[in-house]
């Protein structure tokens, strides 16, 4: 729409201001069926809040945190992720993140892309990472691993997990599990640390 002046206001501009007066009773009201991935593209099911039990993941029920994503979509007709948002790509959930939170946003994007064209392909993969990232924590952590597990199976590629996942099967050494991972994470230019704000 042509606003005065000539500026172009955006689908999801009549909608900003709203988004943060939504009293925190209407955000019960959000639940998604998918437990894998966020409205935003995180992969839940990979995350060390949601593995540890602290986070029922977006949407998933009680101890869900407020999320101005959230708020945005149940003011957009609920869509299922941001990329099926008619506003998207949007200031909020269509740029990509300089830093992390507790899981890592480098693949955000990427995995809201993947949502659009192959969701049954990504569905499937985010659960083969899914079960890589439990038998890692049950066999192989010593205590101190889950935030490297859940960093390296989120972001390394699925072919490079499978082998590790052999390799360990085969020598199941202790410590060997967190070593592949780096040495993996190095050899595809991945760095295995949350990007923190200075």
């Amino acid at each position: 729409m042509m606003l005065p002046g000539g500026s172009i206001q955006t689908a999801w501009e009549p909608w900003f201001p709203m988004l943060f007066f939504l009293r925190r009773d209407e955000m019960k009201e959000f639940h998604r069926q998918d437990p894998l991935l966020s409205l935003c593209g995180l992969a839940c099911c990979l995350c060390p809040m949601e593995v540890g039990g602290y986070c029922p993941g977006c949407g998933g029920g009680p101890g869900n945190q407020s999320c101005a994503i959230a708020r945005c979509s149940l003011t957009h007709g609920r869509a299922a992720y941001c990329s099926a948002c008619e506003a998207y790509p949007c200031p909020l959930a269509g740029t990509e993140d300089a830093y992390d939170s507790f899981i890592t946003h480098q693949n955000r994007l990427q995995n809201l892309e993947r949502a659009k064209g192959d969701l049954a392909g990504l569905h499937k993969e985010l659960a083969e990472k899914g079960e890589i990232l439990q038998d890692l924590l049950a066999n192989h952590n010593d205590g101190r691993c889950k935030n490297l597990f859940c960093l390296g199976v989120n972001l390394l590629p699925l072919e490079t997990l499978r082998e590790i996942r052999t390799r360990l099967a085969e020598n199941p050494e202790r410590g060997s599990a967190a070593r592949l991972l780096r040495e993996a994470a190095a050899a595809n230019g991945i760095a295995l640390k949350l990007r923190k704000k200075k």
